[in-house]
């Protein structure tokens, strides 16, 4: 065994930010959160230091096959840590066989600020037992196996993450870089947390309870080009005109033949299609706004709180109310009640 490495939690402005990795790992889940922490550290005074540690302290082939070289070995790092973070990989069950890993993330996990996990990371934070009695989230495709193999976590249906402090746990790939915009948020507030997301070229910055699908994922292949632009207006504007004559014009045809088109295509008729987005849209501002009802229903494109709210009762079966609950819990710095 090497000397141990001493990590502090914060040593000359810098926050140390320990990602731990092993073979198989999937690279999203590190090298997003990971950039978006380096980009925080170039753009404020206050930085982060990222490093990586592994069993052993090995390079560590990735599951798309690239390899990545380790800072140190897990077992020699002491000392407070700021955030600890597990990625994950499709190579999760193997590494919950390394009882070394397992064993060094719950000893560290003592001492840091924040644990989290990206993805299946969530698996070895609940071998380790440090997600007993947290509500947690992973990929939607490994929910089911996550609430079934450890029945003292709760494995939420659908969020990008959730932070039930002092642990944080996302969806993985690119909910990773979600996940660490709101860290960073609550470490240096909003300006800084912009910047980094115009420089990562983020489109927008999720919150936590928005779901790990969108209606435009939902949507099968769409063949025609002037359909699949429209589609994705209506998820950048939904405040716009998207009446069956105003998008019937757009796309130079009857709005009967549109109709048909749309339905066929899409498999929704375009009023339900409509629907869902702006519910999406009115979902991510209730979640990350402080926003009124009126403004954040005009913004998505209901004109009024009265026809949101019976949209999200038609769509969710539950009024906007809720997801701003829903939100709050999932952004607070503190667990609110259920």
């Amino acid at each position: 065994m090497n000397d141990t490495v001493d990590l502090p939690a914060v040593a000359g402005g810098e926050r140390t930010v320990l990602f731990v990795v092993y073979d198989g790992v999937q690279l999203m889940d590190l090298a997003g959160p990971a950039d978006a922490f380096a980009s925080a550290a170039r753009l404020a005074d206050t930085r982060y230091q990222v490093r990586l540690a592994s069993t052993g302290g090995g390079d560590v082939r990735t599951s798309c096959g690239v390899r990545i070289s380790v800072d140190v070995d897990i077992a020699d790092i002491t000392g407070p840590l700021d955030t600890l973070m597990v990625a994950g990989g499709l190579s999760r069950r193997q590494a919950l066989l390394d009882h070394e890993l397992v064993k060094h993330v719950r000893r560290l996990s003592q001492e840091a600020r924040r644990v989290g996990s990206m993805c299946t990371g969530a698996f070895v934070l609940a071998e380790g037992g440090l997600l007993d009695g947290h509500i947690v989230t992973t990929h939607w495709r490994f929910r089911d196996e996550l609430a079934t193999a450890y029945p003292a976590v709760t494995v939420l249906d659908d969020a990008l993450f959730v932070q039930d402090p002092p642990i944080v746990t996302a969806a993985g790939v690119t909910a990773g870089v979600d996940v660490a915009l709101s860290l960073i948020e609550q470490d240096h507030g909003t300006e800084l947390t912009r910047q980094v997301a115009q420089w990562l070229v983020m489109f927008v910055q999720r919150p936590g309870g928005c779901s790990q699908f969108s209606v435009w994922q939902r949507t099968g292949a769409v063949r025609n080009e002037a359909l699949r632009l429209l589609l994705s207006d209506i998820a950048a504007y939904p405040a716009a005109d998207y009446t069956v004559p105003a998008m019937a014009a757009r796309l130079s045809t009857s709005s009967r033949h549109f109709t048909r088109v749309f339905s066929r295509e899409v498999g929704l008729s375009p009023g339900k299609y409509v629907e869902r987005a702006r519910v999406e849209a009115a979902c991510t501002l209730l979640e990350a706004t402080a926003e009124g009802l009126d403004v954040i229903a005009r913004r998505s494109g209901f004109g009024t709180a009265e026809t949101m709210r019976r949209a999200f009762v038609r769509q969710l079966g539950t009024p906007p109310s809720a997801r701003r609950q829903r939100g709050v819990r999932f952004m607070a710095t503190g667990r609110t009640a259920q």
